[in-house]
């Protein structure tokens, strides 16, 4: 059955292909910003639908950020106060689901072992690769590359897709075409936009029209392209500093650090805080960043089991009690580290029970907010935001701007003597290149559209000083007010923001959007009755496919719908073996109407592929879209 529809699903349907809209300033209308290049407004994926009510002039493509005036298609991300933190459940499928999985992946190893045995001494002119090397030693061995040979290589055509445009609420596909075995690729010179459920853009700031791009446009101005430089020698500029000022008032803490890429950030910080005598406490989900800065500190590591608060406080017990191996020696420091988002689970770090464990072992917490910045919490300040936790309280936070943000590039934040210490010895200061300005330029006019900024001083109001400092400082200098807004002393003084986006209305609304839309996709996929995992505030939500036949056929499916759509699907080793799964991210860019396609398309395909194995009881997909917002309220069971 999986044979057969996968075969059907290689046959693309070329009539999808669209061309791609021409971006325009903020002053346009919506009815020329969305217009296609061939004259063509029926495509449901570049205009939105027809409102005899609304009179709004939107000031962003539709392709790129979805048209929705509903004000019930709202949420606030926020954890109830004094409830208790519950704990994601992950379902098991039937027997036979996990059965048939490993005796797929067994037949698919048999197969490509026999195949590279036969194949060394049958044809070896196409395993040249194999066995001659011209006297060097084999770069891969044939157990390294078997996996990626002779499993992935079948569903290569699901990964690397090539894109053009906008990574928006929908995206433009470059097709391509495979030769025999999937060894080759080429461009077929078409192009498809497909409604695009797979990239980071939670808030939807990725937009190539609109108030943080004609920001970036007069950044490039002031400051080109590239800081060209370290930040310790001749790359750290004004705006370096601004930019560092205003993470540090975002997040609530004293000083931060920039960094120009996100796994750097992790993987050279960490060795500057950590070392030899140092225990490093980990998450056995944390992400490959976070391991691989570990090992390069020397420092020694532990492992709890994810987000249990129970192992990690039997690991604490006994950390403590022993010491050092051999010596017994007290650890010079224990440090914890965890995710706020976990980005193949879903689920959100129970912050309330490590914070509780760390009030009574006195341990440093680290707190990877790579997904979670941005796009949870009331004020968009993440996981300490969303639990009303102070930041205060948590040592060190790490986050990247790749993804709420629409930039690149990540942050450290914490106490100014902390901050001051990592500039010095941490390698991303001495050694990596300062992030460039247009980045910087995107992440302050997208963190203070979140923020809002505090209107400027009337041109002859007395100044007062305080330190040193005018008083249009003085709230930057005192203690952090949190959620608090962004100080016009903070911002570039050529940096002119839209009054939507200045007094950060557009940033809340934008937070309510993915609040909503993320649970509305979580809970729905549930009532359809497939096995899903992670928190229903999560804008990540993973849906478990299992068996590896169905990987490919869940992807092709998705693309070859009348309507398009573009997913992620994950398998080993990013996941187990036998819980491979598909990806999907929502973004506040995507409409009501866009989840309710997706939710579409699953149901027939879930069906198709016999996917759902949920518990609880099943409702049809036009009931879930007719209740979404009661599902959402939690109004009904």
């Amino acid at each position: 059955m999986v044979a057969k529809l996968d075969t059907q699903t290689r046959r693309w349907d070329d009539s999808t292909n669209s061309t791609s809209t021409t971006p325009s300033t903020y002053s346009s209308d919506s009815s020329s910003l969305d217009s296609n290049e061939d004259g063509d407004s029926s495509d449901e994926l570049t205009q939105p639908p027809p409102t005899s009510t609304s009179e709004k002039a939107y000031g962003t493509l539709h392709s790129e950020f979805g048209h929705c005036l509903n004000q019930e298609y709202r949420r606030t991300s926020r954890h109830t106060l004094g409830s208790p933190v519950k704990t994601a459940e992950e379902h098991d499928p039937p027997y036979y689901i996990l059965l048939s999985t490993y005796v797929s992946y067994l037949f698919l190893i048999c197969i490509g072992h026999m195949r590279d045995f036969f194949g060394k001494r049958l044809t070896a002119t196409n395993y040249i690769h194999l066995m001659s090397h011209d006297g060097y030693a084999a770069l891969n061995s044939d157990f390294d590359s078997f996996y990626t040979r002779r499993l992935k290589q079948r569903i290569d055509d699901l990964f690397s897709r090539p894109v053009t445009g906008v990574p928006g609420r929908t995206i433009m596909l470059l097709d391509r075409e495979f030769s025999a075995n999937n060894t080759n690729q080429h461009l077929t010179g078409t192009r498809t936009r497909a409604l695009n459920i797979s990239s980071y853009n939670y808030l939807g700031f990725a937009q190539a029209t609109g108030g943080c791009a004609d920001a970036v446009e007069e950044g490039i101005r002031q400051y080109g392209v590239s800081a060209c430089g370290a930040r310790l020698e001749g790359g750290s500029v004004d705006f370096h500093m601004q930019a560092e000022k205003l993470v540090a008032r975002f997040v609530g803490m004293e000083d931060s650090l920039l960094s120009s890429m996100g796994f750097a950030t992790n993987s050279t910080i960490i060795p500057a805080l950590c070392g030899r005598g140092s225990l490093v406490i980990s998450d056995e989900l944390n992400h490959a960043s976070i391991r691989f800065g570990v090992r390069l500190s020397g420092a020694s590591v532990r492992m709890f089991k994810h987000n249990d608060m129970e192992s990690l406080e039997a690991l604490l017990r006994e950390v403590i009690s022993q010491g050092q191996p051999r010596t017994h020696r007290s650890w010079r420091k224990i440090v914890v580290i965890v995710e706020g988002l976990y980005s193949m689970e879903g689920t959100l770090v129970n912050l309330p029970g490590i914070m509780a464990l760390k009030d009574k072992y006195k341990f440093y917490l680290f707190v990877d907010e790579a997904h979670s910045i941005g796009a949870l919490g009331p004020h968009g300040r993440g996981v300490a935001d969303y639990f009303s936790i102070s930041p205060r309280r948590i040592d060190i936070l790490m986050g990247t701007f790749t993804k709420s943000f629409g930039a690149a590039g990540g942050y450290i934040a914490g106490s100014k003597t902390l901050i001051d210490s990592l500039r010095a010895h941490g390698h991303s200061g001495a050694y990596a290149e300062s992030m460039s300005p247009p980045v910087l330029t995107q992440v302050i006019a997208s963190m203070a559209s979140i923020m809002g900024v505090e209107p400027p001083l009337p041109p002859h109001s007395p100044r007062t000083y305080v330190n040193g400092h005018a008083n249009a400082d003085r709230r930057a200098i005192e203690a952090y007010d949190y959620p608090g807004t962004a100080p016009t002393s903070l911002l570039p003084q050529w940096l002119s923001l839209p009054p939507h986006l200045r007094d950060g209305s557009e940033g809340r609304e934008r937070l309510r959007r993915l609040a909503f839309n993320a649970r509305y996709l979580s809970i729905g996929l549930q009532k359809l009755g497939f096995i899903t995992y992670g928190h229903p505030d999560s804008p990540i939500i993973p849906l478990l496919l299992f068996n590896p036949g169905k990987m490919p056929a869940f992807s092709r499916m998705m693309l070859a719908r009348k309507t398009p759509i573009v997913v992620v699907v994950v398998a080993y080793p990013a996941t187990p073996l036998v819980t491979s799964r598909v990806r999907f991210c929502v973004s506040a860019s995507h409409t009501k109407a866009d989840v309710d396609t997706l939710l579409r398309a699953c149901d027939e395909i879930g069906d198709a592929l016999d996917l759902k194995h949920g518990p609880g009881k099943r409702w049809s997909v036009e009931r879930v879209i007719e209740h979404a917002v009661e599902l959402v309220r939690g109004e009904v069971e």
